[in-house]
């Protein structure tokens, strides 16, 4: 993969964090405040606790750091998948997210 391949994908995946953030806050309870500076978005719900969505240009991969630890995904053509085999992004900040919110909340690319 290119670096635009890569930038073209990453940006993808961040706008598409940040319209759920948009469409979950409209549609439920959940406050989540989303702040996005650069190729790093901060996802902030009601209770502080944060998500941490990062680019890692020259590695070509995303990073999410959450209560549950850090994980490290890379574009197999379809999805961005965990580098350990643990899933898919959007299933991990789902889970996440959830979690962190106390609400069942989903995040979709």
């Amino acid at each position: 993969m290119t670096d635009l391949e890569f930038l073209d994908h990453a940006e993808q995946l961040l706008r598409a964090v940040e319209l759920a953030c948009d469409r979950i806050n409209d549609e439920s309870d959940a406050d989540i405040d989303n702040q996005r500076t650069g190729g790093m978005i901060t996802l902030v719900f009601a209770n502080r606790s944060q998500i941490i969505i990062n680019l890692q240009k020259p590695l070509h991969e995303v990073w999410l750091a959450a209560r549950s630890g850090g994980y490290h995904f890379r574009w197999d053509g379809q999805h961005w998948a965990d580098t350990k085999g643990q899933g898919e992004f959007f299933q991990r900040l789902t889970q996440d997210a959830s979690t962190q919110s106390g609400l069942a909340l989903a995040f979709t690319a």
